[in-house]
């Protein structure tokens, strides 16, 4: 991605430099990408399978595992919205399919998930806390070594609340998260793959000690999800407790079971989220990344459900771990109670990790989605305002706050009640987007890198059997949670409605004040203050490349470069100068943010570009009288060794070659040399050389030179003549003639070139570039020495 500073640089000592920089994503590989998605969906681990016991019986590891395994299609949709989308998620996807009223519904759902994931994470993790301090307790009290003060009347040890205390901690990390993120805390890819490294080594003692226990103890599996073994709760029937349906659920009873441990599937938004994030190659880096998230979410939060039931009895499971299934599996392994309590402190430590760091995530990943909404137009700028001290859009993070401890204070710490509710924004967040893929699979005719396997042709029809398969599933889950998860139903539909409104109200408001189509898709930068431009204030290295770009529809020139970096090896800066006449500003004041609208929209595709590239950029605008001058002095200043441009409108490549060559003669020393290469619409590119260099010989000069050498080489004198003293005696006499016979040898000059008897070239050796096709190189090549001559 982008780096984090963007220069404007003076073309005068009255105009100061400012540097501009904005919340950027550093390019990542698929590794961390996956391990910030674990971070988000790994967490549900530690209570999915409990709740969906709560709903629907013993038989509910299965219906865990179904749905860990129907995750790989749900993923598989995700994927292929990120290959047509490099900042895709929900409301993009079902915005260019459904239209702006379905976006704002199915990101009203989508919130309603965000803002549930903090109170259920921290709530759990409090869950976890309190068992074990709990269990502590009991531990002290039989072996006597806890204090009289701490018991009761009848020898029985002090206990915690559990749901109060839990919504006590969980309140406590949402308010230190929400003071963290008003001062514009970063979530970093290092800190998600070390959780995760943490989690890992949790994950395999898990296994290889519950497999040891499984073999002393004997493997009992629990009952398989058939409809008479199915025990659904109250609060599982929903709308349908005491109706006549009930006995007739069968293969319904099914439906709705899937639907009850659906939440299982949560933190499949933030792969669509981090696509941005991944490093080239993008596309196949995303489906690596899936990969790993599928295979370690079944494995763990499929594995250590089914698991707890099996080691885990009856009664302890459902009365006393069913809020903590996995610190329960600590406790009843094979072995020494002291190691079984070890275990079980490293399992509430790694689950006190990776759910209050949940927390974190549901407020950065709402936030963000605010921001987007609210970039395209559809929320006020009041809500986007800056915080005075800190710059960070604080309203945002305020509002997302106030839900989630409301959503605490409500729920009383009751992770069974957030549970239930949870689901609501899970499917039919999905379910929006299924539908949205399936719209795109015939009204969206651009670049589709991936489709959702399997698909059938009859004739020059495709149809999508995979695609269509996984939403008629999530449809009918999401339709049947209707009715049977009343909490979810009526806390969702009235959460989504309110956001709903507010959106619809705040687009209107935007509409009234100016055209939304001028609004659209940008992103916004911080300015301050610098005196000097450098290679230092953008943070480059030395002989990287630099592009200019005055179109955002165009960025063909910014396509062409990033195909053939290497950007971990050579650094691209993207240029736009801006033309500043007499009586310019005596300097740019960082309150009237410098960058023009038109600038706004150039460093947005800019970074977009360099998104789908997955290759990184440095942003650069140049205030300047002339263009050319701008670019010879900033490719001077930052000592790069190309300058790449699109064809201009107005004047043929050589043309621009020609100006830029006599801004680069008019630098003062020292000055670089550097490629300059000029790119039109369809990818063809001429390549010149600006500065003094080395003149590429035509075979027919060749052969002059040698021929001259082979007869002058016969005087014995002269025996050892080389070739390039051939051409330096030419050249320097040449040079003494035209000092004295100016006109002459200018008028020689223009007769032999009119008459065509030879070319003056000055081309370098290598192939031929002019007007070739670019795309024909290796994706990968740095850009070689220029060809070309330049005009002075």
């Amino acid at each position: 991605m982008a780096s984090s500073r963007t220069t404007v640089a003076p073309p005068s000592d009255r105009v100061r430099l400012i540097v501009a920089s904005s919340v950027m994503l550093t390019f990542i590989s698929f590794w961390r990408a996956a391990a910030i998605v674990l971070n988000d969906l790994g967490s549900s681990a530690f209570y999915a399978g409990g709740i969906a016991e709560h709903a629907v019986g013993a038989s509910a590891p299965w219906f865990i595992l179904g749905i860990m395994l129907f995750s790989f299609a749900v993923r598989a949709v995700y994927v292929e919205s990120c290959s047509m989308f490099t900042r895709g998620g929900v409301y993009r996807v079902v915005k260019e399919a459904l239209g702006g009223t379905f976006a704002k519904l199915s990101v009203s759902a989508l919130m309603f998930d965000y803002i549930l994931t903090g109170p259920i994470s921290g709530v759990s993790a409090g869950q976890y806390i309190v068992g074990l301090m709990n269990e502590m307790m009991q531990v002290a009290n039989t072996s006597h070594w806890l204090p009289p003060a701490l018991t009761d009347g009848h020898g029985h040890p002090f206990q915690f609340n559990v749901n109060y205390t839990a919504a006590l901690f969980a309140a406590a990390v949402t308010i230190y998260y929400w003071w963290q993120n008003i001062k514009g805390i970063e979530e970093s890819s290092d800190k998600s793959l070390r959780v995760m490294q943490i989690t890992t080594i949790m994950v395999v003692i898990l296994f290889v000690w519950g497999g040891y226990s499984l073999m002393v103890k004997g493997v009992h599996f629990p009952p398989l999800p058939s409809t008479s073994d199915l025990k659904f709760s109250e609060d599982a029937l929903g709308f349908l407790k005491g109706t006549n349906l009930v006995p007739m659920f069968g293969l319904f009873g099914i439906l709705m079971a899937f639907g009850h441990s659906i939440l299982a599937m949560s933190g499949e938004e933030t792969l669509a989220q981090v696509n941005r994030e991944i490093q080239h190659p993008k596309l196949k880096n995303l489906k690596r990344a899936a990969i790993v998230i599928a295979i370690y979410s079944l494995i763990f939060t499929g594995g250590a459900t089914l698991m707890a039931s099996m080691l885990i009895p009856d009664g302890p499971r459902t009365h006393i771990y069913q809020d903590n299934l996995i610190a329960g599996l600590a406790m009843y392994m094979v072995g020494p109670q002291m190691a079984r309590i070890a275990f079980r402190i490293f399992v509430v430590f790694v689950g006190f990790v990776i759910l209050s760091g949940a927390i974190n995530t549901s407020m950065i990943g709402s936030t963000g989605v605010l921001m987007r909404v609210a970039e395209d137009g559809v929320l006020t700028d009041w809500f986007r305002k800056p915080h005075s001290r800190f710059g960070t859009s604080y309203r945002i993070v305020n509002l997302v706050f106030a839900l989630q401890m409301f959503t605490i204070i409500a729920t009383q710490g009751n992770v069974i009640i957030l549970g239930e509710a949870y689901a609501f924004g899970v499917i039919w967040s999905f379910t929006f987007n299924s539908l949205a893929i399936l719209v795109l699979r015939w009204k969206y005719h651009g670049e589709r890198g991936w489709k959702v396997p399997p698909n059938i042709r009859i004739g020059k029809t495709e149809i999508p059997v995979g695609l269509i398969s996984v939403f008629l599933v999530l449809l009918s889950t999401a339709v049947t949670n209707l009715f049977t998860k009343s909490v979810a139903t009526v806390s969702g539909v009235a959460f989504a409605a309110t956001f709903f409104v507010i959106f619809t109200l705040s687009e209107r408001d935007n509409l009234r004040k100016h055209a939304l189509t001028a609004r659209q898709m940008r992103d916004y930068f911080q300015l301050e203050h610098q005196d000097t431009i450098s290679r230092e204030s953008v943070a480059i290295r030395p002989g990287g490349t630099m592009v200019t770009m005055r179109d955002a529809a165009n960025p063909f020139a910014l396509k062409w470069t990033l195909a053939r970096t290497r950007t971990d090896d050579q650094d691209v800066v993207v240029l736009s100068v801006r033309i500043m006449g007499a009586g310019g500003p005596e300097f740019l004041s960082a309150d009237q943010q410098s960058f023009s609208e038109h600038e706004q929209m150039l460093f947005t595709k800019a970074i977009s570009v360099a998104e789908s590239f997955g290759k990184k950029v440095s942003l650069l605008v140049v205030p300047a009288g002339d263009i050319f001058a701008a670019l010879a002095q900033s490719a001077n200043n930052l000592e790069v060794d190309t300058v790449v441009s699109g064809l201009s409108t107005k004047m043929a490549a050589e043309e621009q070659a020609f100006h830029l060559g006599q801004a680069w003669e008019a630098l003062p020393e020292p000055k670089r040399q550097f490629n300059y290469y000029v790119i039109d619409l369809s990818g063809q590119a001429k390549v010149f050389y600006i500065g003094p260099h080395a003149p590429a010989l035509s075979p027919d000069d060749v052969q002059l030179v040698h021929r001259l050498w082979l007869n002058m080489r016969r005087d014995p004198s002269v025996t050892d003549l080389h070739h390039s003293d051939i051409i330096t005696y030419a050249l320097t006499r040449l040079a003494g003639q035209y000092a004295r016979e100016k006109q002459e040898i200018l008028r020689d000059m223009r007769n032999y070139k009119a008459a065509g008897e030879s070319t003056m070239s000055l081309r370098m050796p290598g192939p031929d570039l002019s007007g070739s096709n670019q795309s024909e190189r290796s994706p990968e090549s740095k850009p070689p020495t220029g060809q070309e001559r330049v005009p002075r």
